[in-house]
């Protein structure tokens, strides 16, 4: 099913919901303001639906709306997304029938930054770009050029282990299949780990050395729920509110112990991250840590306990030091 297939499917669907009173409201994608991107859509209007889209750029996790919104939801959910809604019904942040998800397929997601450095071009100026199967097809100047899809889409899509969703009410299109064979083009958490131990504490130091502390990342992530964030604390004071590299690696550390069991690997705390710390190397890792000692992977089974809420006599003490 072609992607304007799912779209149409997916208006009448979230029409159909709103007009029957089954939500009060939806959450999806619209057009955004800059060339080819889009920006989630909220609304309670039935004649807003029409505005819903469906395309390679709907990068958003929308699970992130779904404890601010007071009512029943209607949501479109992507693999990713579908897991992080899971992992709030897990922890009660969320009640399963008060959320009618809508589940796409997701074959991966362009990222537009890899699209302009491997064209040495800025997004205004290309034409088009549309998916093809396993190319993407970019217009520019009126000349078509095609690469394939690998190259351009992001490295969380690249290593996507559950691309079809896990939960849903209605599944708008047939199930896919991971992408297999490819790996992250960017530092990946091997090349880090192979590197002495004096060298991995200085690249880090260097990276968190240009955070401005935006909490960006903490704000677009879905298991970032708390209330009140620790960094927010005076009594105890955890991190000063300049932002000094220290701090900023304290932040994510803990930031990174508070998510464990709860991240799907969305990849969203790195896509938003004004100066493209490679966030998801820290996130990964984790996810993988939290793999290999507890068998344990986010967002899964909607009846399970959340993972820091569980213990098992059989489990390993060896992890314990």
């Amino acid at each position: 099913m072609k992607n304007n297939e799912i779209q149409q499917r997916l208006r009448q669907e979230a029409k159909t919901l709103l007009e029957q009173g089954q939500v009060e409201y939806i959450v999806g994608y619209e057009t955004g303001s800059l060339k080819f991107t889009t920006t989630p859509l909220l609304t309670k209007n039935k004649d807003d639906t029409d505005r819903l889209i469906v395309n390679p750029f709907i990068v958003n996790n929308l699970s992130v709306y779904l404890t601010e919104i007071k009512g029943k939801v209607g949501i479109v959910a992507k693999g990713c997304d579908s897991r992080s809604v899971i992992s709030l019904i897990q922890d009660n942040k969320i009640a399963r029938e008060d959320i009618v998800i809508m589940g796409i397929p997701c074959p991966g997601l362009i990222d537009l930054k890899k699209v302009e450095l491997l064209l040495s071009k800025d997004r205004d100026e290309l034409g088009n770009i549309t998916r093809d199967e396993d190319r993407v097809v970019i217009t520019i100047d009126g000349k078509e050029k095609d690469f394939p899809i690998t190259e351009v889409l992001f490295d969380n899509c690249l290593e996507c282990e559950i691309p079809t969703p896990q939960e849903y009410d209605v599944l708008l299109g047939e199930p896919t299949t991971p992408i297999s064979g490819n790996v992250s083009k960017r530092t990946s958490i091997k090349e880090l780990e192979a590197t002495p131990r004096e060298e991995r504490w200085n690249f880090w130091k260097e990276e968190f050395s240009r955070c401005i502390r935006c909490y960006a990342c903490r704000n677009v992530c879905p298991a970032c729920f708390c209330q009140r964030c620790f960094v927010e604390e005076s009594e105890p004071q955890w991190v000063l509110p300049t932002p000094k590299w220290q701090d900023n690696l304290i932040f994510q550390v803990i930031r990174n112990i508070h998510v464990a069991g709860r991240c799907t690997d969305c990849g969203e705390c790195e896509r938003v991250c004004p100066m493209n710390i490679p966030l998801r190397s820290l996130t990964r890792k984790m996810y993988a840590i939290v793999d290999e000692l507890f068998q344990y992977k986010a967002g899964m089974d909607k009846n399970a306990l959340p993972l820091l809420t569980a213990y098992e006599p059989t489990e390993a003490e060896d992890f314990i030091r």
